[in-house]
C-alpha cells in the first residue's frame, strides 16, 4: 500500500502588529544623532510605499510585499543604529574628559533606573495598550543599558591605558634603581 503525504503550505498573512516583533526602533539621543544616523538607510521611501498601499487597499493582506520590505529594512536600520549608538558612547567614554564621562554614565544609570520603574508600573496595564507600553519601555531599557555598558567600557579602557602608561613611565625609573 502506497502512502502519499500531502504537504500543505499555509500562507501567513502579515499585519501591522507583525512589525512589533523584536525591540522597537531605538530612541536616538540628540547629542549623538548626527553621528549615529550618518550613512544609515532610514526606510522613508519603503514606509511611504507601505502607507500608500494601505491607503489604496485599506487592508493589510493586499500589502504583503510592502510590509515584508519595510520590516527587513527597519530591522537592518535598527541594528545599524544600535551598533552606531554603542560605538558613539564608547568613543565618548574613551575621549571626553573623564569627569564629563562619569557624569554621562551617572545620567545614563539614572535613565535605566527610571525606565525600570516605569516598566514595573506598566506591568499592571492590561490589553493592547499595556503590551505596547511594555514593548516600548523594554526596548528603551535595553538600548540604554547597552549604551551605558559601551560608555563604561570606553571609560574603563581609557583608565586602563592611563594606568598602564603610568606603569610604563615608572618602569625606566625602576630599572635605573635596579641597575644602579
Amino acid at each position: 500500500m502506497d502512502v502519499h503525504k500531502q504537504e500543505t503550505m499555509e500562507e501567513t498573512i502579515l499585519v501591522g502588529d507583525d512589525l512589533m516583533r523584536g525591540l522597537p526602533s531605538p530612541v536616538i539621543p540628540k547629542e549623538i544623532a548626527s553621528h549615529v544616523l550618518e550613512g544609515v538607510e532610514l526606510c522613508d521611501g519603503i514606509l511611504r510605499n507601505l502607507f500608500l498601499c494601505l491607503q489604496i487597499n485599506d487592508i493589510e493582506p493586499f500589502c504583503q510585499d510592502e510590509i515584508v520590505l519595510y520590516r527587513q529594512c527597519a530591522e537592518k536600520r535598527d541594528k545599524e543604529i544600535r551598533e552606531q549608538m554603542q560605538a558613539s558612547e564608547y568613543k565618548l567614554g574613551f575621549s571626553m574628559p573623564l569627569e564629563e564621562a562619569m557624569e554621562r554614565a551617572t545620567q545614563l544609570q539614572s535613565e535605566v533606573t527610571l525606565l525600570e520603574r516605569r516598566m514595573i508600573l506598566a506591568s499592571g496595564l492590561e490589553g493592547m495598550e499595556g503590551f505596547r507600553q511594555r514593548w516600548s519601555l523594554h526596548g528603551q531599557l535595553e538600548d540604554t543599558r547597552k549604551r551605558l555598558e559601551a560608555l563604561n567600557h570606553g571609560i574603563g579602557k581609557r583608565v586602563n591605558q592611563r594606568s598602564m602608561g603610568e606603569g610604563t613611565k615608572s618602569a625606566p625609573a625602576g630599572r635605573k634603581w635596579f641597575f644602579w
